[in-house]
């Protein structure tokens, strides 16, 4: 996994993880459970709407509450093949690398890049394209084994290949 393109959903700042993934929710951890209700708190239309491949982003502290991985497995498991944002809780950032959610800050991108805009990510150069507004930003390009981590879709899968 090299690279992600898809439309873009756009939140704003503090999108916790119960926003992610409504505690109601958490008696399953079966990914497509856990999908079938992601964001459905603050955008109803997102998970009828999200199509395999689309980018979500978001301004800042992204991901932040509770330290569960529920939330970035139902944010991958909806089909999103790449968040970007100004910033991102720790926690959730761990979270995200160790299930194989590829995440990348970028101020810039995430300030300027609108809903309904086709985004394009490098992983390898950090360069992150708006397709529809013609321009490009440099976020932080993954280090080669985080890129190893992703690809194999998670910490666990990455070890259990070693």
């Amino acid at each position: 996994m090299k690279a992600a393109k898809g439309t873009v959903f756009k939140y704003g700042d503090n999108v916790d993880t119960d926003v992610i993934i409504p505690a109601r929710y958490l008696n399953s951890s079966e990914p497509s459970e856990l999908a079938a209700h992601c964001m459905e708190d603050i955008d109803k239309e997102f998970i009828g709407r999200v199509q395999n491949g689309d980018i979500m982003v978001a301004t800042k502290n992204f991901g932040c509450g509770s330290s569960r991985e529920h939330a970035p497995i139902a944010i991958k498991a909806a089909g999103i093949s790449c968040v970007i944002a100004e910033t991102f809780a720790r926690i959730f950032y761990r979270n995200a690398i160790n299930i194989g959610l590829p995440i990348i800050e970028c101020p810039e991108a995430a300030k300027d890049i609108e809903a309904g805009d086709v985004v394009e990510v490098n992983f390898d150069t950090g360069v992150i394209t708006d397709i529809t507004k013609g321009t490009s930003y440099k976020g932080q390009a993954f280090p080669e084994f985080m890129q190893k981590i992703i690809a194999a879709e998670g910490l666990v899968n990455y070890i259990n290949q070693k």
